[in-house]
């Protein structure tokens, strides 16, 4: 069965540090391109970032170039995202999801192209 674990949200003031955690068990974790996602409240599913199989490649939504830095340990089957700067707009419940295929080398802020999703973690930036 697979799971995707998400961790490490909280209350953080503006300005400050976040780690985001995405524990994979259940599939190969290597094989796949994996992304996270966030809802903010009253709105609907943005993409954030994407990273490749082997971390050569990460992509971000403009809004968080700069700031956010996606990565992953194959060996731990884990996948983070390291949020800095944070902005009250950050605010949203986050979420990491496995592509739907195997091997896929390129990058899709799609929601429908994702087999697997976790329960989220919720990341409220406020002063």
């Amino acid at each position: 069965e697979v799971q995707l674990v998400e961790s490490g949200g909280g209350l953080v003031q503006p300005g400050g540090s976040l780690r985001l955690s995405c524990a994979a068990s259940g599939f190969t974790f290597r094989y796949y391109y994996m992304s996270w996602f966030r809802r903010a409240p009253g709105k609907g599913l943005e993409w954030v970032s994407g990273i490749s199989t082997g971390s050569s490649t990460t992509r971000y939504v403009d809004s968080v170039k700069g700031r956010f830095t996606s990565s992953r340990d194959n060996a731990e089957n884990t996948l983070y995202l390291q949020m800095d700067n944070l902005k009250p707009d950050a605010t949203a419940v986050y979420y990491c999801a496995n592509y739907k295929t195997r091997y896929y080398t390129d990058s899709s802020d799609d929601p429908k192209d994702y087999a697997s999703w976790g329960q989220g973690t919720e990341v409220t930036v406020s002063s």
